[in-house]
């Protein structure tokens, strides 16, 4: 994959004076019922991170904060001035990470991307990996310098309810993927006011495309296998989604990587569905 590069390219290339290094974490508990809580990683990252990098703020900085689901896609402008404040522009480099499951490293990933940046990749691992190969830890935090970052957002790397809506009264027209955990595919845990998924979804959650210990990527040839439905039709197009579209640049991220061009991710997710009651849910641990 082009996009992921591992600890040794990382430590190998941490003087490039054109590389950004991101960490984008946010924590999160998961509470009673599958209610999930999350809070901005900022404190860890001044007290241990990767030499040189910043943070990369998806709360606060890279979200839309105005409007009425958390980690939506914030405007053109606001990407553009969060960017430029940490250094990424024209001719620069950007590696990724984070101190969790990678899927804030993916999201980042992705909303560059699609806002036409394409020289980023991801930290296999992120710091969990970073640590565990014995490399160098910091707890300063100098600004890094500002660069002049120019947003333009590309088709079909998002897709709003219409978008979804459209793709399920048609079956064949786009594979649909929760990447949510199976309790939450399947209603049993109901985070979102309404249980169940999506009609003619599949279940790929993206914590299961990582290693529980290592939080590396689990082998080409287990993600071939995962993502085996996704990958059937080459000319399908594929649609992630998940609870705010966090965890579903995970599955989407790698399907890029293994080779399928038109994916998307639903960018309300069930945040969004199921704000509606008129929209449909499916229970259950089968897509119907």
């Amino acid at each position: 994959m082009d996009s992921l590069v591992d600890v040794a390219w990382l430590q190998d290339n941490l003087d490039d004076p054109d590389l950004r290094v991101l960490d984008c974490t946010v924590a999160f508990e998961i509470g009673e019922g599958g209610v999930i809580s999350f809070y901005s990683g900022h404190d860890d990252w001044k007290k241990a991170h990767i030499p040189g990098s910043g943070f990369a703020d998806i709360i606060d900085d890279l979200s839309d904060t105005t409007g009425p689901h958390q980690f939506t896609l914030p405007s053109a402008s606001e990407f553009e001035r969060a960017m430029s404040a940490l250094g990424v522009g024209a001719g620069k480099k950007v590696v990724v990470y984070d101190s969790n499951f990678t899927m804030w490293a993916t999201r980042v990933w992705w909303m560059l991307k699609a806002f036409g940046f394409d020289d980023v990749a991801v930290l296999d691992g992120g710091f969990t990996a970073w640590q565990a190969g014995g490399a160098p830890v910091a707890d300063d935090h100098s600004p890094l310098p500002e660069a002049k970052f120019n947003a333009n957002l590309r088709p079909g790397w998002f897709v709003d309810t219409a978008e979804v809506e459209g793709a399920i009264g048609e079956p064949s027209s786009a594979c649909v993927i929760d990447a949510l955990m199976p309790e939450m595919y399947s209603g049993a845990q109901n985070p979102y006011g309404r249980p169940g998924h999506i009609p003619g979804a599949i279940n790929i959650p993206a914590l299961g495309v990582v290693d529980f210990d290592t939080r590396l990527f689990l082998d080409e040839a287990s993600l071939r296998e995962r993502f085996a439905e996704a990958l059937d039709e080459p000319k399908q197009p594929v649609i992630a989604y998940c609870g705010g579209g966090i965890a579903a640049t995970t599955d989407a991220f790698l399907l890029r990587g293994l080779g399928k061009s038109d994916v998307a991710v639903y960018d309300g997710s069930m945040a969004q569905w199921t704000s509606d009651p008129a929209r449909p849910l499916v229970l259950g641990d089968q897509p119907n």
